[in-house]
């Protein structure tokens, strides 16, 4: 049964891949139930599935069988048009590599899918500038991502994720290219942002990173561990 609490809901979810003349189940039957206001790991080696789950929770690609609710809509069924709408309003993105926009500086980065939202320009602005605030990067909002370290960088990125105030927060090895030190204080901004009530999943392979969250879910040959 679906949890009535749950954001994320996932049932029964297949994944299988042609390759060559070859079937891969990349996931295998996966139950998952991630509710609202949780943080989540979710780990595994290589080739366990991680990756292609990720992917389907942030309907960046469809299940071959199951079915997805996201904050109570079905998105499993859903056309590429549709899981592009469902992407910009309910899940914010932070990748390993930020994904930045060199030629903008951090408050345009951050304001870039409140345009895509139809925003006004103002109203925009004021809304990135509140979140880079939030994120403790209000000093540096007019410099360029080159002007940056590699962890103001991932602050500008965090924020660009929140700034649309979507429903689910998706890292993925969001410490994979920073320090030790600097990995550290993005995982001390995700507790913060956890603790204002977001819900956060995080990718990763790294143990140390894993324990920031408050439940982790591991994954091997498709399959959820336990």
């Amino acid at each position: 049964m679906t949890s009535s609490k749950a954001l994320i809901s996932l049932e029964s979810i297949r994944k299988t891949y042609a390759l060559g003349g070859n079937t891969v189940h990349a996931l295998r039957s996966i139950d998952l139930y991630i509710e609202k206001g949780e943080y989540t790991a979710l780990m595994g080696p290589s080739g366990s599935g991680k990756s292609t789950l990720m992917n389907i929770i942030g309907c960046l690609d469809t299940p071959s069988a199951g079915q997805y609710w996201l904050n109570g809509t079905e998105v499993s069924r859903m056309n590429d048009a549709e899981l592009s709408r469902v992407r910009n309003q309910e899940i914010g993105f932070v990748f390993q590599t930020f994904n930045l926009l060199n030629r903008l500086s951090a408050l345009e980065n951050v304001a870039l899918p409140l345009v895509y939202a139809g925003m006004k320009t103002k109203q925009r602005l004021a809304q990135a500038e509140a979140v880079l605030e939030q994120v403790g990067l209000k000093d540096r909002m007019h410099h360029k991502p080159n002007e940056l370290s590699g962890g103001q960088r991932q602050r500008v990125a965090v924020a660009r994720a929140l700034v649309n105030q979507p429903s689910l927060l998706l890292a993925d090895e969001p410490t994979g290219n920073l320090d030790t030190k600097t990995s550290h204080e993005i995982m001390a901004l995700f507790e913060e942002i956890h603790q204002q009530g977001n819900t956060i999943v995080l990718v990763t392979h790294e143990e140390d990173i894993a324990a920031h969250a408050k439940r982790i879910v591991r994954l091997r040959d498709g399959q959820i561990e336990g």
